[in-house]
């Protein structure tokens, strides 16, 4: 049991690893980023609850309905809907590049319940596989809707409220794609494969993006206070 832990918790400590040492203005972690990972990994019971209750009540008439845009459309909004409560406005959003370790880490938290509760059930020869496609697909849509909730937090005027839309737009369309795909495609290497490299390439622009961002907001914080 704990290997199976271990093996289903460890692409989510490698991959949020990973965007946290991209983070070149934190000193040290911030508790909001472990609070941010506990609500996305408690996020995973409701939405499971809710998917469950509506399969079994047949609510859709058709399956692409229930596999493809219903998912998506809960798991991203109750993910941005947490954002915006809980850390949009919270004193330890420091920078746009914050975004993203919010976004990830929510995302990352259910992904890696939804992880540990499938490789209980199907097992540990599903491990590479899930790594590879659902957690890492989590952390990239997260990775997209932080980038644009730094953008919104960090913005002036009114556009603020855009990129909030555009948070939770932006990570659902990939989301629905990323579904879409895996319903109507039999053959990888025509479909999961190429939509997981435009993802990862498309995920690490938004980083580079947003840590080009906060290079400019502590330009501009440090020329106002000198």
């Amino acid at each position: 049991m704990i290997i199976l832990l271990t093996v289903a918790i460890a692409p989510s400590l490698a991959l949020f690893s990973y965007f946290y040492l991209r983070d070149d203005f934190a000193e040290e972690p911030s508790k909001l980023i472990f609070q941010c990972f506990i609500y996305g990994a408690v996020l995973t019971f409701p939405i499971l609850f809710i998917q469950y209750v509506f399969d079994v009540e047949g609510v859709f008439s058709r399956v692409f309905a229930q596999k493809v845009f219903f998912p998506s459309i809960v798991e991203e909004f109750f993910k941005w809907l947490v954002l915006i409560i809980a850390v949009y406005r919270h004193i330890d959003f420091e920078d746009p590049y914050d975004g993203i370790l919010y976004g990830a880490s929510v995302s990352l938290g259910f992904a890696t319940i939804e992880n540990i509760l499938y490789l209980f059930e199907f097992g540990m020869q599903t491990a590479f596989l899930r790594a590879f496609l659902p957690v890492s697909s989590h952390a990239l849509f997260g990775v997209v809707m932080g980038f644009y909730l730094g953008k919104a937090k960090f913005s002036t005027g009114k556009s603020g409220r855009k990129w909030l839309g555009v948070a939770l737009l932006g990570s659902l369309i990939l989301h629905l794609a990323y579904n879409a795909i895996l319903y109507l495609n039999t053959s990888w290497s025509y479909g999961v494969i190429p939509f997981m490299i435009f993802l990862w390439w498309f995920g690490l622009r938004k980083v580079k993006q947003a840590h080009q961002l906060s290079v400019s907001h502590y330009h501009d914080h440090t020329s106002l206070h000198p």
